[in-house]
C-alpha cells in the first residue's frame, strides 16, 4: 500500500521525489529566515523561523518514513 502512495506519479515522476524537493526547499527557506533574523535584514519575527523549522522537520520525517518503509 505504501508503494502505491510513494510511487504515485505526478507528471510522470513519483510523489517521493517531489516531497524530497519540497523538503529541501523548506530547509533552505528556514535557514534563510534564520540568517535574515540574525543579520537584522527585514522585519521578520523569530516565530516564523520556528514555524518553518517545524514544517521542515515534519516534511523530512514523512519523506524519510515513506522512503524507508518501501523496503519493509
Amino acid at each position: 500500500m505504501l508503494q502505491n502512495i510513494t510511487y504515485f506519479l505526478i507528471f510522470g515522476k513519483p510523489l517521493i521525489m517531489y516531497l524530497g524537493i519540497i523538503t529541501l526547499l523548506s530547509f533552505l527557506i528556514t535557514a534563510t529566515l534564520g540568517a535574515m533574523i540574525i543579520r537584522g535584514i527585514g522585519k521578520i519575527p523569530f516565530k516564523w523561523h520556528m514555524i518553518m523549522a517545524i514544517i521542515s522537520i515534519v516534511l523530512a520525517v514523512i519523506h524519510g518514513v515513506l522512503g524507508i518503509l518501501l523496503y519493509f
